[in-house]
């Protein structure tokens, strides 16, 4: 498939955000992110359990968690002080001028043992100057799969201010990319779980799917092994800390986009007293269970395609005709309807099916700058040329042209379905849900509300619940929202300033997924001088 340079800076963006999709292939509970309040299979108070905890059995749907998740002892344990303690030894990387090294970390804080250490890479940038160097700065795309150290190693040089004045550093959360990555499919397995209808129209076809969602669930197990109990988010945050006294850094600095988020707000949740400089941009709710994070990110991806459909409406090439939003979401439902029965050729053995196209359109939902792609691929799609949705379905799973998949999305269940109880328990469940996801998106509801199927038949049982994280006594940290952001809808971020004590909330008014370096100047500006001088923006400022 030909590629032009506006595809080409479209695919980049999508492979940056792609860890944070909600993707159309049943691999996510919860879209980009999840809660966690503890860490591994036990609880109390050593892995920061919340209080007033209420479980969430079968995904049921109700009102926001009055759990908070509680701080850890300021004081590190015996048993963890020569994992805090480590030092780092760095080399060379593949990638002229970053630094490489990997840190010890336990596979269960509760019992750490030398013998099930895990170990996770670690990249950084050195600061460049001018100027003098304020210390670390740690960074996470989202995902959760999200390669944090492919993220660093192509997105660091910017911005220069920042980058002058810190190390930028990365580690790759356990279970994903460099460290011990989850595994559960081979690569011909994954071709034919990403083509799995997720828009049943039968019993049978029901059937399919949740064979499909077992056997990938079974796959975890047996390729991953006992890892696979130890993937939270809480423990991920824990790995951070340890990284941060590992660096010298007496307090931690971080700038985490989408779940990433969540991991940062975690960190602050179990160390308050180490919070640094936080940047949470497109901003997670942990205080949600799973079916309501669902419903409301199919409400976003809605208001992201009504955004986009207005937008093609002016164009006089748009696909989805003229008239705007409705008449835009029948002709995309027929186009669906169509790949369901017939799918369309690619040139390639894999052929453009309904679940394919979803992702590819969904992958298109991230970045206003994806949308003249769009347009031009649903054109060809109407036509019966399936090449250009399943590009960007491909970029959206990570899969290279040689067919080889990344561990992103089998990493994301992993975290997800260990985060929390499932958004439902059965296929049932899902039916009943389905009139509620149908009028949060009549394009996307259906397949996204099968798609949260999928931890009903996890192999390993969540070790959180639904909570509300405060940080007291937390540094001002930033809490950043879009107002039109798909994957993580505004109100979210909202509802985790309000939650943090110490937070300011930033506003972007615009399309897309995330904020910081996407273009306002005004974003920008605030985020950077909050990391350069430690002073947040007013809370309420909007920038457009």
């Amino acid at each position: 498939m030909a590629t032009s340079r506006a595809t080409s800076r479209a695919t980049s963006r999508l492979l940056r955000t792609a860890g944070t999709a909600l993707t159309a292939a049943a691999l996510l509970v919860s879209g980009c992110s999840s809660g966690s309040p503890s860490s591994g299979a036990s609880t109390g108070a050593s892995t920061g359990q919340p209080t007033n905890s209420r479980t969430d059995p079968g995904g049921a749907d109700r009102d926001a968690a009055t759990a908070t998740l509680k701080p850890l002892p300021a004081t590190v344990p015996a048993n963890l002080r020569p994992y805090y303690n480590q030092r780092l030894t760095w080399g060379e990387c593949d990638i002229v001028g970053f630094e490489c090294t990997t840190m010890r970390a336990p596979l269960d804080y509760d019992a750490p043992s030398a013998a099930t250490d895990l170990k996770l890479a670690v990249s950084r940038k050195k600061a460049t100057g001018p100027g003098s160097r304020i210390g670390s700065l740690l960074v996470n795309p989202g995902g959760p799969g999200a390669s944090a150290i492919g993220y660093l190693q192509q997105y660091a040089p910017q911005p220069d201010a920042v980058r002058a004045r810190y190390d930028m550093v990365a580690v790759d959360p356990r279970g994903v990319a460099r460290s011990e990555p989850v595994t559960c499919l081979s690569n011909a397995q994954m071709d034919d779980y990403t083509r799995i209808d997720q828009t049943p129209d039968s019993d049978a076809e029901v059937d399919r799917l949740t064979s499909a969602l077992r056997s990938f669930a079974q796959g975890c197990r047996t390729r991953t092994g006992a890892r696979l109990g130890h993937v939270s988010t809480a423990e991920s945050a824990r790995d951070m800390d340890v990284l941060r006294a590992a660096l010298g850094d007496e307090k931690l600095t971080y700038v985490g986009a989408s779940y990433g988020t969540f991991l940062g707000a975690t960190y602050a949740g179990l160390f308050p007293s180490r919070v640094g400089r936080l940047v949470l941009d497109g901003a997670t709710d942990p205080s949600l269970p799973a079916r309501t994070m669902n419903r409301d990110q199919t409400a976003g991806f809605n208001t992201a395609f009504t955004a986009f459909a207005e937008d093609c409406a002016k164009k006089r090439d748009c696909p989805l005709g003229t008239s705007g939003p409705e008449e835009a979401g029948r002709r995309l439902s027929a186009l669906f309807k169509k790949l369901d029965a017939h799918p369309a050729p690619t040139g390639s053995p894999r052929p453009l099916t309904e679940s394919l196209a979803t992702s590819g359109v969904t992958a298109a939902m991230y970045d206003e700058g994806a949308w003249p792609v769009l347009r031009e691929y649903l054109a060809q799609a109407q036509k019966g040329d399936g090449r250009g949705l399943l590009g960007l379905s491909d970029a959206y799973y990570e899969r290279d042209p040689d067919g080889t998949y990344a561990n992103q999305m089998f990493a994301n269940p992993a975290v997800n379905c260990l985060d929390l109880p499932g958004s439902f328990a059965n296929p049932d469940e899902v039916r009943a849900a389905l009139p509620a996801f149908r009028k949060a998106s009549p394009v996307f509801g259906e397949s996204f509300a099968w798609a949260a199927l999928n931890c009903a038949y996890w192999p390993v049982k969540p070790t959180g619940t639904p909570h509300r994280i405060t940080a007291d006594g937390a540094a001002p940290i930033l809490v950043v929202g879009t107002t039109r952001d798909p994957a993580t809808p505004y109100p979210w971020a909202r509802s985790l300033a309000s939650q943090l004590s110490s937070a300011s909330l930033l506003t972007y008014e615009g399309d897309g997924h995330t904020a910081y370096g996407r273009g306002s100047d005004c974003i920008d500006t605030a985020i950077n001088t909050y990391l350069l001088e430690g002073t947040p923006p007013p809370t309420g400022k909007r920038c457009t």
